[in-house]
């Protein structure tokens, strides 16, 4: 048996916990720099507040409907996430933390037999006294059903939030009312392939054979077919790998020189080698990109990027930096106004497998030196330690005109009581 827990509203009901005055309030909490919505409350949802909603669009809406909202404060997200991923790894043998808000639970046949429907209540209940977080839970025999009853469990509200696909039944009348494009590992594309197949439920999808599954959607889809039909054969790294990893901003003045771009590009191309060796993964290939401002008709617009192919692979800070500066110098063109920049890095491999080459590699000392960075940035601050071509005097700060305390990750932010 799996079950597979998720947070309701997990940002959002991340700030009610702290904010209990907003219980039954719509909240909203907006992405870096304030850009669009990420994470809504049921009552934000009843007033029809779409996700990514851009907030200089909907900022008067939110005004005139009482609308809460609040700039991402992911120290606090993510303190309150793992503070619920260790209270229910004391319910299950195996677990996986496959997001943020998000976590698998397993037991084998012979830990299984238990009641799902008091099991689930005994979670909820625990995570709500611990931590105030509502929580949904959805069982099953496979990671893909288990994924479908946690839906089910959160769309109908009889269900308190639990529910558990144990029977045949049960199973097919879950794919048949589950639409093809909300299944878990389908993707965008495929979804717009099957619906032009004539696939529109998820049970329709169990109906094709192997051999078609197999030819158009490779083993991963084969496997989720298995997976929906109750066969536990998906692996959840199949889904959650990670094939990129960006670092982009939007500027709060227009750059017009290239020693400027050179700096902010430095700047993300740092940034995105620490998320590199953090799950410990090296990249062979950066994307760069520039662009005006497209809101603004009054100028001359350009856009450009460019993917620039590394010699070897890598996830030292310096090294990243400087091919992509090489990318930014063969795009860059003099007399525009640029607003957002970015870099991506594509290719990612374990380092603990990285290919050495015959004539090129990276510098085998940059490990050690990214090491100690990491080290010392974690302990004094980020952006302690930086490149010399990084500005020196310039902290990477994103707007965050609407951000609450850190109460759990800061003593200087944590909550007074007054009694």
């Amino acid at each position: 048996m799996f079950a597979l827990v998720d947070c309701n509203n997990f940002y959002a009901s991340c700030e009610r916990v702290f904010r209990p005055d907003l219980a039954g309030k719509p909240i909203c909490v907006l992405s870096n720099n304030d850009g669009c919505v990420i994470s809504r409350s049921d009552e934000a949802r009843a007033l029809k507040v779409p996700m990514a909603a851009p907030l200089f669009k909907w900022e008067a809406f939110f005004r005139e409907n009482g609308v809460h909202v609040f700039s991402g404060n992911f120290p606090l997200y993510g303190d309150m996430s793992n503070r619920v991923m260790t209270i229910l790894g004391d319910f299950s043998p195996e677990m996986e933390v496959y997001s943020i808000d998000e976590i698998f639970l397993y037991w084998p046949d012979e830990e299984a037999g238990f009641d799902t429907q008091e099991l689930g209540t005994a979670m909820r209940t625990k995570v709500m006294q611990w931590t105030g977080l509502p929580i949904s839970v959805g069982f099953g025999p496979t990671k893909a059903l288990a994924k479908i009853a946690n839906r089910i469990a959160r769309r109908f509200p009889q269900l308190d939030n639990v529910y558990a696909i144990d029977s045949e039944e049960k199973r097919l009348k879950a794919l048949k009312w589950m639409p093809i494009a909300e299944v878990w590992g389908i993707g965008r594309k495929h979804a717009k392939r099957l619906q032009r197949e004539g696939i529109v439920k998820a049970y329709d999808f169990t109906q094709l054979t192997d051999y078609w599954v197999r030819k158009n959607m490779a083993v991963i889809g084969l496997r989720l077919k298995h997976d929906l039909e109750g066969k536990p054969t998906l692996q959840i790294d199949d889904i959650q790998q990670k094939r990129n990893i960006a670092i982009t901003r939007s500027f709060d003045v227009n750059y017009t020189e290239l020693e400027q771009l050179k700096e902010r590009i430095t700047s993300f191309a740092v940034a995105c080698a620490e998320k590199l060796r953090q799950q410990q993964s090296d990249c062979s290939s950066v994307m760069v990109f520039i662009h005006t401002n497209w809101y603004n008709d009054s100028r001359p617009q350009y856009s450009q990027s460019i993917v620039v192919r590394l010699p070897f692979p890598t996830n030292s800070g310096i090294e990243i930096a400087k091919f992509a500066v090489q990318g930014l110098e063969q795009i860059f063109q003099p007399g525009y106004f640029y607003k957002k920049a970015g870099v991506i890095v594509h290719e990612l491999t374990p380092t603990s497998q990285r290919q050495m080459a015959l004539f090129e590699n990276s510098d085998p000392r940059h490990d050690s030196l990214m090491r100690s960075v990491d080290r010392i940035n974690r302990h004094f601050g980020q952006q302690k330690v930086r490149l010399a071509s990084q500005d020196q005097k310039r902290i990477w700060k994103m707007r965050q005109e609407h951000l609450s305390k850190r109460y759990t990750t800061n003593i200087a932010e944590i909550m007074t009581i007054k009694a």
